[in-house]
């Protein structure tokens, strides 16, 4: 990627869900239910994300199908549903036909998708995934660690992208221990290019980090959420997402 191009801003926005959920779970259709994810994606939009990203996960714990199915019929969005290598999940993907689709583990245990996806494990369930999903007319990609493993068979797969999971630099982020996570996102990237695959990252990016983040190379697009919900709290959802395209618009 040359320097003059930008990087896009798929904005994650789950857990403006699940702020929903934790008073309105069992009655989100309610008339009352707030805040609305659907609102949230149009503010997100106003305020220049190039993409939605949402997580239909198997216990329906933020985002429903109601909310997936109203967001897709935005104009002019770009749908990235994120979801587990699951006959239902594949079964509801080839139904709505979103413009991206990104293959991630999934934990009831969790609070939020931790770790990238085991292709090199589970490489046979992915593969009849990705190739399932292509045939639907969906861009896939696979939500991996920053392993050269990893990376060759998410190619393998004849997945045109990877998202490269940036939560153990997050974490580290303020320590030492970043510059190792930083070094091997940054190996990650070139590997990942130069199997000719599409490089995304995500993951605990903020608006601190996110200054170190994009310098790393080849770069396509960027998924954030819980930062820019959170800030969203304090100034808006629509200034929020601005703010962070902001920091992406700086030549790097």
């Amino acid at each position: 990627m040359s320097r003059a191009e930008r990087i896009l801003l798929g904005v994650n926005i789950d857990h403006a869900a699940t702020l929903r959920q934790a008073r309105y779970r069992g009655n989100h259709e309610s008339i009352h239910a707030e805040p609305s994810p659907l609102t949230f994606a149009q503010e997100a939009l106003a305020g220049g994300a190039d993409g939605i990203t949402i997580h239909l996960r198997e216990d329906r714990r933020h985002i429903q199908e109601e909310d997936v199915y109203a967001i897709a019929k935005l104009a002019g969005v770009r749908l990235n549903l994120e979801m587990a290598c699951t006959a239902e999940m594949v079964a509801f993907a080839h139904k709505l036909k979103p413009a991206a689709v990104c293959l991630v583990p999934e934990s009831r245990e969790e609070i939020t998708t931790e770790g990238g996806l085991d292709v090199v494990k589970h490489f046979r369930r992915v593969e009849e995934t990705v190739n399932s999903l292509k045939q639907a007319g969906c861009e896939v990609s696979l939500f991996i660690e920053a392993n050269t493993k990893q990376i060759e068979a998410a190619h393998s797969t004849s997945a045109p992208v990877v998202e490269l999971h940036t939560g153990a630099f997050a974490n580290a982020w303020k320590t030492p221990e970043a510059d190792k996570e930083f070094e091997r996102l940054r190996n990650g990237c070139e590997k990942a290019n130069q199997l000719g695959l599409i490089v995304n990252a995500g993951h605990g990016i903020n608006y601190d980090n996110i200054k170190k983040i994009i310098t790393l190379p080849h770069l396509h697009e960027l998924n954030i959420g819980h930062t820019i919900v959170a800030r969203a709290l304090l100034v808006g959802a629509r200034q929020a997402v601005s703010e962070m395209k902001a920091n992406l618009n700086q030549t790097r």
